[in-house]
């Protein structure tokens, strides 16, 4: 089965074609352009849209807006070439790219998202690494010097493992279906519900 992978939950977004577990193609791209990478992966492997029999979309956490914007994606695609969805974690593919790792990314507000125990959202100051541990994604760049000051060991920025790369996903799906079962993952409430909440009466 032709899988179109793809996710949109950090500043970098990637999307993959997977035929029968193998990466036919993957690139970097953003949330903006997905549908014209996607298209010209296929492009590229001699496919059409008609080809593809599952869609495995990144859930995040992550940035609200560019999350939003694979998932609607994804449904949309989903209707158009009657293909189920798999949602799957950002933080597992981060971790499935990196065994062992701690997958950290930047929720921003001096706060990051962790695969600990389960997805949580610490403040940055309150992370906590034993030494020595790996620790990847778009949150161990921005906070490296306050994880390799406790200990933590952070590969250079340009290291593919800080890219949530779209082969992941594909590989981790599960089990694919309706799309409006893929749900965004979110550990805290988007800025906008917060700023509401913030209003007097």
């Amino acid at each position: 089965m032709l899988v179109l992978a793809f996710d949109t939950a950090t500043a970098v977004a990637t999307v993959a074609l997977v035929r029968d577990g193998e990466a036919a193609a993957e690139r970097l791209t953003t949330a903006a352009r997905l549908l014209a990478a996607a298209q010209e992966l296929l492009d590229g492997a001699g496919a059409g849209p008609g080809d593809v029999g599952g869609i495995a979309a990144g859930t995040g956490p992550g940035r609200y807006t560019s999350l939003r914007m694979g998932l609607v994606t994804a449904r949309a695609l989903s209707f158009a070439l009657a293909a189920p969805v798999a949602g799957v974690s950002t933080l597992d593919a981060l971790a499935a790219g990196a065994p062992g790792a701690l997958p950290v990314i930047d929720a921003r507000r001096s706060e990051v998202f962790v695969l600990d125990s389960g997805p949580r959202v610490v403040p940055a100051a309150e992370l906590r690494v034993a030494t020595g541990r790996l620790c990847i994604g778009d949150g161990a760049i921005r906070y490296r010097e306050a994880l390799e000051a406790a200990g933590a060991i952070v590969p250079p920025d340009d290291d593919p493992r800080h890219i949530p790369w779209a082969r992941h996903h594909a590989a981790l799906a599960e089990s694919f279906g309706p799309a409006e079962l893929a749900e965004p993952l979110y550990l805290r409430a988007p800025d906008a519900d917060r700023a509401r909440a913030r209003r007097p009466g």
